[in-house]
C-alpha cells in the first residue's frame, strides 16, 4: 500500500501521525511511505532520519495526498486540506465529527473513507488509540490549568499545592474516566485538595482505594456541582461520551458560583465542550474570560508536547496501521470490530450511529 504522512496545520500542532520507527515498520513488509518535507520536525524527527528507514520525502501537502491510498495524521483535517482528499482514499487520524458540522460535511462531499481513532473500542468499552492523548491532555489540564492561575495569567493568584501554613487550592475534576484520572493523579501530587466526580459508582470506589488521600470521590449530580463550585479554584471537564456531543454539566448560570479568577480548563472541547461557555480556543491564544473566570479551551492540548505526545500516540496506533496497510481497511475491519468502529463515514455515507444521529443523516452499516 502507498501510505501518506502530511505535516500538522492546524494551530500549533506540531505532532506527526508516524514516527521513522513506524514508518520501518511499513518499509520492511514492502509498502511505500511518503512524508511531507519537515512533517516530523516538530516533534524531533528530521526528514534525514525517515529517509535513512526507507520514506521518500515530498515538498508538499498536496504531493502526499495526491499519492497516496491511506493519509496517516494525527488532527483532522482542516479546510485548506479539503479539496485535496480523494475519493475512496482512506485517512486514519483523529475525526470528532460531533463537534464539526463543516468537517462532516466535507468528508461527505469528499467521499473519503474516514477511520478516527477516537471511536476504536476494545470489547470491554476502553478506547486504546484515544488513551494516550487523553493520559497527556489529563496530566497537561493541571500544568495549564496551576499557570493560568497565576495573577499576571489572568488568575486569583493561588498556588495549586499551597505551602506550610496556607490552604491549597481546591480542583475539582468532571469525570473520572482517563483525562480525569491523570488531572487528579498530577493535581495530587502537586499537593491540591482534589474532588473527582462521576456517575459510575464502581469507578469511584476503584479511585477511592487506588488514588492519594488528599483525592476524594464524588457522585456527580447538578446538586453536588453546585454546591463544590464556590469553594474550587480550578475545575477540569473530562467528560467524554465516544464519538457524540458532550453534554453541558456547568451551565452559564453556574459558572456564577465561581469566585473571580478561577479557572476552567475544559479537556472535552474537541467533542463540544462540557462547560456551556466554551468554546475553541488555540495554544496561540490559549484562553478567555467569562464573568471573571478564565477558559483554556484548547482543542489540541496534546500538541504543546509533541515529542511526548507523538510516541505515546503511535505506540498505539502502529499496530493498527500495519494491519489496514496489509490487509487493506474492508478486510482488517472485517477481521476486528475493534477497528471496525472506527468507521465513520465510507465514500459518502455515515457509518458511526452517533454521528449520523447527531446530524440527523442516513445510518448505514458497512461491516
Amino acid at each position: 500500500m502507498i501510505v501518506g504522512v502530511p505535516k500538522e496545520i492546524k494551530n500549533n500542532e506540531n505532532r506527526v501521525g508516524m514516527t521513522p520507527s513506524n514508518v520501518y515498520e511499513l518499509v520492511k513488509r514492502g509498502h511505500t511511505v511518503y512524508v511531507q518535507h519537515t512533517a516530523g520536525e516538530g516533534s524531533g524527527f528530521s526528514d534525514e532520519e525517515y529517509e535513512k528507514v526507507g520514506a521518500k520525502i515530498l515538498p508538499t501537502i498536496a504531493d502526499v495526498y495526491s499519492i497516496a491510498e491511506m493519509i496517516v495524521k494525527v488532527k483532522e483535517p482542516i479546510e485548506p486540506e479539503y479539496d485535496l482528499i480523494k475519493e475512496g482514499q482512506l485517512l486514519f487520524t483523529y475525526f470528532h465529527f460531533a463537534s464539526d458540522p463543516e468537517l462532516t460535511e466535507a468528508m461527505l462531499k469528499r467521499k473519503a473513507i474516514c477511520l478516527a481513532y477516537e471511536t476504536v473500542r476494545l470489547a470491554d468499552g476502553s478506547l486504546p488509540l484515544l488513551v494516550p492523548m487523553s493520559e497527556v491532555a489529563g496530566r497537561m489540564s493541571i500544568q495549564e490549568g496551576a499557570r493560568f492561575l497565576e495573577k499576571p495569567q489572568g488568575g486569583k493568584g493561588i498556588l495549586l499545592g499551597g505551602v506550610p501554613g496556607v490552604r491549597p487550592a481546591k480542583v475539582l475534576i468532571l469525570g473520572a474516566g482517563v483525562v480525569g484520572t491523570n488531572a487528579a493523579i498530577m493535581a495530587a501530587g502537586l499537593g491540591a485538595d482534589v474532588t473527582i466526580m462521576d456517575i459510575n459508582l464502581k469507578r469511584l470506589r476503584h479511585l477511592s482505594e487506588v488514588l492519594p488521600k488528599n483525592v476524594h470521590t464524588l457522585y456527580s449530580s447538578e446538586h453536588n456541582i453546585r454546591q463544590e463550585l464556590p469553594t474550587t479554584d480550578l475545575v477540569i471537564g473530562s467528560v467524554l461520551i465516544p464519538g457524540d456531543k458532550t453534554p453541558h454539566l456547568i451551565t452559564r448560570d453556574m459558572i456564577k458560583l465561581l469566585r473571580k479568577g478561577s479557572v476552567m480548563v475544559d479537556v472535552a472541547i474537541d467533542q463540544g465542550g462540557c462547560f456551556e461557555t466554551s468554546h475553541a480556543t488555540t495554544h496561540s491564544d490559549p484562553v478567555y474570560e467569562v464573568d471573571g473566570i478564565v477558559h483554556y479551551a484548547v482543542a489540541n492540548i496534546p500538541g504543546a508536547v509533541p515529542y511526548t505526545s507523538t510516541l505515546a500516540l503511535t505506540n498505539a496506533t502502529t499496530p493498527y496501521t500495519v494491519r489496514l496497510a496489509e490487509k487493506g481497511w474492508k478486510k482488517a475491519c472485517e477481521e476486528d470490530p475493534a477497528l471496525a468502529q472506527g468507521l465513520n463515514m465510507v465514500e459518502g455515507k455515515v457509518t458511526f450511529k452517533a454521528v449520523a444521529d447527531l446530524y440527523n443523516l442516513p445510518f448505514e452499516k458497512v461491516i
